[in-house]
């Protein structure tokens, strides 16, 4: 099990730890800074670090024994002489690092590969813990890339690579909107996947169109990479072969809408979200906060609400902000009003560790 925590929030990097049973905030970094994302690489401990500073661009650092150092950002090569291309709202489309949305580590046969997704949806590869990018140029100049379309925020992004634990070379990348997308030779070809699953915020000729889909999250059963689960706009989808087609799942209270999902790392049948209110709402219905499980691959779901607040509850949980640990008992999720709550069994309890954090954008256990 693991006894730390770490939280990318609006104000710094925060370090919770357990200690005598007690869960507490120990440490921050980058204080008063947007960190927008963090990875832990459970191959040798690195940990990664990416800030948004607004106007003064994205930075990434490394954190090697204890030491902490600024490295290369994912940067996108110059556009070719009278290129001309267009964001949804008809903007000209920089070709520019505009956040860091994604980053994860390669498999456990190549030390010091990264993978990372931005917006405006370019995935980048490294293969030196990231003193180097490369923009994955076979899925950046997919002619359906331009079909891509932003979601929640005006850009597409990139913000869920999921690796096959069993192969290196084959990964799934999810974009909010244009669906989700593989590739079996680590990047040189690519298909559209994501069959089944259903869009009602598009015109009917494009409802089922994979590259339609706002997927929210994406993320695989490491036991089992054939099981894959989807929080998307438009609920709850579940796949059973590697992502091929999806099943929607109706019919879950309090609500199917919502952001993150995590999925058992031995257990491909047992996932949990957090609900909220679509579309412009997105609070917990009812002021209620509620994490909801499966445990028999989405055929039922239990509302899980011992420790978590039943009154006048806001909080807004993004995609990266729900994390499981690696023995799949420990839970944590932060939210968008500083709270921070972490079960120990499975989901059955919650404790509230915090309520005074700066806004959370992601939780992950290191």
């Amino acid at each position: 099990m693991s006894d730390k925590l770490l939280l990318s929030t609006r104000k710094g990097l925060f370090t919770v730890k357990r200690d005598a049973g007690v869960w507490a905030v120990s440490d921050v970094d980058f204080l008063g800074d947007n960190v927008s994302l963090a990875l832990v690489d459970p191959r040798d401990g690195c940990c990664y670090a990416a800030l948004d500073h607004g106007h003064f661009g994205v930075k990434l650092h490394r954190r090697a024994k204890d030491r902490w150092a600024e490295i290369a950002v994912p940067t996108y090569p110059p556009k070719p002489d009278g290129h001309e291309e267009f964001d949804m709202w008809g903007r000209p489309l920089e070709w520019s690092t505009n956040r860091i949305w994604a980053l994860e580590s390669g498999g456990a046969d190549e030390p010091g590969v990264l993978w990372c997704g931005t917006l405006p949806g370019g995935l980048f590869h490294s293969p030196d813990h990231g003193d180097s990018w490369d923009l994955v140029r076979p899925l950046w100049d997919h002619p359906l890339r331009k079909q891509w379309a932003g979601g929640g925020a005006d850009l597409p992004g990139i913000h869920s690579i999921c690796l096959d634990p069993t192969d290196s070379k084959r990964l799934w990348v999810a974009v909010s909107t244009g669906g989700i997308w593989f590739t079996e030779d680590a990047g040189k070809n690519w298909s559209q996947r994501g069959h089944g699953m259903r869009a009602e915020y598009v015109p009917p000729k494009l409802t089922h169109d994979p590259i339609a889909q706002d997927v929210h999250r994406l993320v695989l059963c490491p036991a089992a990479p054939w099981r894959m689960w989807v929080q998307h706009h438009n609920g709850i989808f579940v796949s059973s072969d590697e992502g091929q087609n999806f099943t929607e799942i109706t019919n879950v209270e309090p609500s199917t809408f919502g952001f993150p999902v995590v999925v058992h790392p031995q257990d491909p049948d047992t996932a949990w979200f957090v609900p909220e209110i679509k579309d412009e709402k997105r609070i917990p219905k009812g002021g209620k906060l509620v994490v909801t499980r499966t445990r028999d691959g989405g055929k039922s779901f239990e509302a899980l609400t011992k420790g978590l607040p039943q009154v006048h509850a806001y909080d807004l949980v993004y995609r990266h902000a729900l994390a499981i640990d690696s023995s799949g008992d420990r839970l944590a999720f932060g939210s968008t009003t500083g709270g921070l709550w972490v079960s120990e069994d499975q989901g059955d309890s919650w404790r509230a560790v915090t309520n005074t954090l700066p806004p959370i954008y992601g939780v992950c256990f290191a």
